[in-house]
């Protein structure tokens, strides 16, 4: 797709806490894998956008929010493989672009907005059907970028892990990502897996994804839906100060929506003592951070 960096950097994150409860947390910076297509969405990309270029398609369609960093990704992937990109937009159209759109639009990505009832139908058959005949010979990718392609693309994290860590700790989206990490994963480890998402159907959601994707459940997951702070894109001002504090700590940017809740998760979990002593877990820096210009935007707030 295009020359980046696709190995990982894996690096262990120290503080008094985690070596008072005798517990060893790695991150593995995909945050970092390329500049404008980071993380999880260059991985799940990956083989999007090469089936697309085998193919002979010379438009990406996808879809996504207004703050969609899978929509940034997009286009700036399809840039960089020299395809068109559409983005079907839930909600109406607002101006000045936010800075997500805004780069999306720089990245030559033709932006259509749709009510949030029609968006409910995008993987409706007749729908994406319609979506063909109004946009002509498309390649079309679902929100997120979660399909089987994308979770090919997850699963070869799997060779960044140079040790063998007992706990493999994600943030929780679309699911693709989360599944695909957990097609590769060995019986005796954990999937901690911390959505962004309100609701307490997201567990179903993950089963449904490993179903539909034949990828066997030995149970070896736990959904964690205890950090999602209202829900999607939705935080708090303890939220904020923890990401604040943290990229003080460790020189490290986390998201508001995804990672930064993660991994305030795993901090109050090794707080409550949720880990044995001598337990390792590596936890996966999807990306995003592009995201929080448009957070701050928003919601008026301040990222040091």
């Amino acid at each position: 797709m295009v020359n980046a960096q696709q190995t990982a950097i894996v690096q262990e994150l120290f503080s008094p806490l985690f070596e008072a409860k005798k517990v060893r947390l790695f991150l593995q910076r995909d945050d970092l894998l390329h500049p404008e297509v980071s993380g999880n969405k260059f991985r799940k990309l990956k083989y999007n956008i090469q089936n697309a270029v085998e193919q002979g398609h010379k438009i990406i369609l996808t879809f996504g929010g207004a703050y969609s960093n899978h929509i940034a990704a997009t286009a700036a992937a399809a840039k960089l493989s020299n395809l068109k990109s559409i983005g079907i937009i839930r909600g109406e159209e607002h101006q000045p672009l936010n800075v997500t759109l805004q780069t999306a639009v720089n990245n030559g990505m033709e932006l259509h907005y749709i009510s949030r009832s029609e968006y409910k139908l995008k993987e409706d058959t007749s729908f994406l059907e319609g979506l063909k005949e109004q946009f002509g010979d498309v390649s079309i990718i679902p929100e997120g970028g979660t399909n089987y392609l994308a979770m090919k693309g997850v699963a070869e994290m799997k060779v960044d892990w140079e040790q063998d860590y007992d706990c493999i700790a994600t943030p929780f989206g679309s699911g693709g990502t989360s599944a695909g990490i957990y097609s590769v994963l060995e019986e005796h480890q954990q999937l901690l897996i911390f959505s962004a998402l309100k609701g307490e159907k997201v567990g179903d959601e993950f089963t449904s994804i490993l179903a539909d994707n034949n990828i066997v459940d030995n149970n070896n997951w736990k959904m964690l839906n205890q950090y999602h702070f209202g829900g999607y894109a939705k935080v708090k001002p303890e939220l904020v100060d923890f990401v604040n504090t943290f990229k003080k700590d460790h020189h490290i940017q986390l998201d508001l929506i995804y990672n930064g809740k993660m991994l305030f998760g795993l901090t109050d979990l090794i707080q409550q003592d949720y880990f044995s002593p001598g337990t390792k877990i590596l936890a996966i820096h999807t990306g995003g951070v592009q995201g929080n210009k448009g957070m701050e935007e928003r919601l008026g707030l301040e990222l040091h």
